[in-house]
């Protein structure tokens, strides 16, 4: 018993030296200014900074998301205390962990929980968090594909998981809002991947190849879409959708779904109110389901991820990516929050 316990204080210690370890690293942080002004800028930090967790990772790549547009621009429903640094999404090596689940060289994944929101993120080289955030990277994957998909591709694997345990592929169409962003994007490979009909709806016409190009079979115009007529029901078009706008598009989705289809809703940009009558819901048997990839049980994280590893995985996944540095945040940041982006932007650490 004596000998267990010195074993264990003195495993104890070490962990603490590790975690008291002041090695200099590079992160992204956030400044409030004067008059409401939020500056972002590339800092030197030391391990001693990051907050307290379990396990220590050296982070390789992450990537950038809309939320962390907002983090980074005072957005107080997204980031309570600054100076912060975003980024919900990270992919690394362990350096360390208190938890028997991982070691030194594990390669493994972390979104979605408070990371970049409060908790400092993946736009530092190192991040430190407890272990129940944390997966194991899937054989299929690299860091960098991890990446690709982030917060977004794990959203969009959720609602196309949800959306095939009620719609098969022989349904009918399923229809895509927001198409060229990160989880439109997304789902629309991923459903194409696994064998369902997909009419993306998009407000860029010069990014039909591109919608083409990731399996989208039919585009329609964002403006066409919305300019439906305002009726309670419209013509049954679509066995299914997934939407990551909200507001009126989300409104006609709704409408133009079959009798007993669905549709699954992630985002709020184009507006958080609806305006319905509850005619789809009682005469086709419509359902409306919200998606929350933040709060997704973290016991079933892994075993998602093994999925977008493989079935749900495009042979494209490369292609749907740009790559930029820490020190390209700033433009980047004013280019997703101006809508001028497509697809994923992985952010490299090293």
């Amino acid at each position: 018993m004596l000998e267990q316990n010195l074993w264990r204080t003195s495993k104890k210690q070490i962990v603490c030296q590790k975690m008291n370890n002041d090695s200099v690293f590079h992160a992204f942080q956030v400044d409030e200014m004067p008059e409401n002004q939020f500056i972002g800028k590339i800092i030197e930090k030391q391990i001693s900074d990051l907050p307290q967790g379990e396990t220590l990772i050296r982070v390789y790549y992450s990537s950038l998301n809309y939320k962390d547009a907002l983090s980074a621009t005072g957005n107080r429903g997204v980031t309570k205390h600054y100076p912060h640094t975003p980024g919900i999404d990270a992919a690394g090596i362990v350096e360390y962990s208190e938890n028997e689940n991982f070691t030194k060289g594990d390669k493994v994944v972390v979104t979605g929980n408070d990371l970049g929101m409060n908790t400092a993120g993946g736009f530092g080289q190192y991040i430190r968090v407890p272990a129940q955030w944390i997966v194991h990277l899937p054989e299929n994957l690299t860091l960098k594909e991890s990446m690709i998909y982030g917060t977004a591709g794990f959203t969009a694997a959720v609602m196309v998981e949800k959306l095939a345990h009620i719609i098969n592929p022989n349904s009918g169409k399923i229809i895509v809002s927001g198409a060229t962003g990160g989880v439109g994007s997304m789902a629309v490979a991923m459903l194409a991947k696994t064998g369902y009909n997909v009419c993306a709806i998009s407000g860029k016409e010069q990014e039909q190849n591109f919608l083409q190009h990731i399996g989208a079979k039919e585009i329609i115009p964002r403006d066409e879409f919305l300019s439906m007529e305002n009726k309670p029901l419209l013509k049954a078009m679509f066995a299914g959708g997934i939407d990551t706008v909200g507001g009126a598009i989300l409104e006609n989705m709704i409408k133009t779904t079959n009798v007993f289809g669905c549709v699954t809703t992630c985002g709020s940009v184009a507006g958080t109110n609806l305006n319905l009558s509850v005619f789809p819901f009682i005469l086709r048997g419509v359902s409306l389901i919200g998606m929350s990839s933040q709060n997704y049980p973290n016991a079933l994280r892994q075993g998602l991820w093994n999925k977008m590893a493989n079935e749900f995985k495009p042979p494209f996944l490369s292609g749907l990516s740009t790559e930029i540095s820490i020190n390209q945040l700033n433009d980047y940041i004013k280019l997703i929050l101006e809508g001028k982006l497509k697809g994923r932007t992985v952010v490299n650490l090293q």
